[in-house]
């Protein structure tokens, strides 16, 4: 192509042919053809306005002439590839990486997620205003009760081994309404009231099902361009929950309403979260750019899985399981989400038992808790995304710490509840930023096994330190329900971040 480039460059004031079929050639200028292979081989030095003194023979080479000006054909390979602009390859990845409005349908999908967000939230708060009735209905303790929990952990570490299984077998959008569908199960067996046994395997099926669109959710949300804002709303919806929970629990039963019956609510917000997921997700796998990551380092494991082949399924959940940052991640968010959940699940019977408080009134106090996760999950993010996520958690983990023991040495149902919200506050960012972490030190093709196995088994933690705290109280008394087990786990959280990975720079 170069070749027929130079050949048909001449000057203006050289010698003309005096064949009739060169001059009529000169007259016509080039051809359609011609122009069409010319810009073909365009690198950017050719355009029309460049070309405006020459011309295009159609009958053999010429040589041009040293004397042109102007912009002049590169003479060699190394002056063609100089003038080659950049390769826009590294532009085209950046440009795929989905967004919150990129497909369009990524809107409604993080609306979806909000809603099952906001009915998971309703779900984990609402437990700790209903336990003591529910104590008082089948007379148990604390020991017994905390079965629930147990159970609940159950589902969650059996939906880490099989989320990714089930995505790649039916779809995302068909696993989200199958969680669905199992969680709406499980509300239908309590709001029966039966025997307490059935309660318990009926908190296996929601533990089970919350895993499942708990892990896919944040997977989704954490792939998106600012992740970390994208899942500070959607676990600040989470947080909405929490708010509400506490709140139309209590309302029911001092209104003599039976526990049980609040789980109609529930029933009617995951029909919702069924067709909303179904209907945002239902073409995601076919729209390309979903499955693309936002960093270097996982679009090189990508390439190199192409390389080698597709693993196995199995083969990806040993390699997760191999991978530093899902042990520790899994860890971290056992921690976390075990102080969570017990300072919302237990904190109603500390207020009643140790600082004598009223049950009809102490139950909304929870509330302040969750309020205040919200705020920190919809406002705090956007401060972890400049100054950074890694020490944006160690100064929210210390200062949560510093909270809980104030709360502790305030003997006062107001002061308690002050400090608690507080706390919250601060607590609330602190998962969404641990996800982006994990997300950005996860090779691609693991995010989906390792992020199943972090939500899931990691998450547990909201089941079984719980129970744990349960049996302690029953044997020690209620003073542990929430301090120094807390305080031990935030320690844990923090000692997790700290042996966590560094995140590699990216290097254009």
């Amino acid at each position: 192509m170069a070749s027929l480039i130079a050949a048909g460059i001449t000057i203006e004031n050289e010698k003309r042919p005096t064949t009739p079929q060169k001059a009529k050639t000169h007259e016509k200028g080039p051809t359609a053809e011609e122009l069409d292979e010319i810009k073909l081989t365009d690198y950017g030095n050719f355009t029309n306005r460049q070309r405006g003194s020459t011309d295009i023979s159609q009958e053999g080479p010429q040589t041009p002439t040293p004397a042109v000006t102007g912009y002049q054909t590169p003479k060699s390979p190394g002056d063609i590839e100089a003038a080659t602009p950049p390769t826009p390859r590294q532009q085209h990845v950046v440009g795929i990486v989905p967004s919150w409005s990129y497909p369009v349908m990524n809107k409604w999908r993080v609306l979806a997620a909000c809603l099952i967000y906001l009915g998971n939230g309703i779900n984990d708060s609402s437990a700790g205003a209903l336990i003591p009735y529910m104590e008082s209905y089948y007379h148990i303790g604390y020991a017994v009760v905390s079965l629930i929990w147990i159970t609940n952990a159950v589902g969650f570490i059996l939906a880490a081994f099989c989320t990714e299984i089930l995505a790649q077998w039916i779809g995302r959008a068909k696993t989200l309404m199958a969680s669905e569908v199992i969680m709406v199960a499980g509300y239908i067996i309590i709001v029966c009231t039966p025997p307490f046994g059935a309660v318990v395997f009926a908190y296996f099926l929601v533990g089970f099902g919350y895993a499942l669109n708990l892990a896919l959710n944040n997977v989704f949300c954490a792939n998106l361009t600012n992740s970390t804002v994208i899942l500070g709303a959607a676990h600040g919806s989470y947080g909405i929950g929490g708010i509400l929970g506490p709140i139309i629990a209590t309302s029911l039963v001092s209104a003599k309403v039976l526990w049980s019956r609040f789980f109609l609510i529930l029933i009617g917000i995951r029909i919702i979260c069924f067709f909303a997921a179904g209907w945002s997700f239902w073409n995601y796998e076919k729209e390309g750019v979903s499955m693309f990551s936002n960093s270097l380092q996982q679009l090189a494991s990508r390439q190199a899985a192409d390389e080698m082949g597709e693993p196995s399924k199995l083969r990806l959940l040993r390699m997760a399981l191999k991978n530093k940052t899902t042990i520790i991640g899994a860890l971290f968010i056992f921690a976390y989400q075990g102080a969570e959940v017990s300072e919302s699940g237990w904190f109603i019977s500390y207020l009643i038992d140790y600082r004598n408080g009223n049950p009809a009134k102490v139950g909304y106090v929870t509330s302040g808790f969750w309020a205040g996760i919200t705020v920190g999950r919809f406002t705090l993010t956007h401060v972890a995304h400049m100054v950074g996520e890694k020490r944006f958690v160690y100064a929210m983990g210390l200062a949560v710490i510093a909270f809980q023991i104030i709360s502790w040495q305030v003997p006062d149902v107001v002061g308690d509840a002050v400090a608690v919200a507080i706390l919250g506050l601060l607590l609330g960012p602190v998962y969404p930023c641990a996800a982006t972490v994990f997300t950005k030190l996860l090779p691609g093709n693991l995010q989906t096994m390792a992020i199943g196995f972090i939500s899931g088994a990691g998450s547990s933690g909201g089941a079984v330190v719980p129970f744990l705290t349960g049996l302690i109280a029953q044997a020690s008394g209620t003073w542990v329900l929430r301090h120094p087990i807390c305080i031990g786990f935030y320690v844990i959280m923090l000692g997790c971040w700290t042996v966590l990975p560094k995140i590699g720079k990216r290097r254009d």
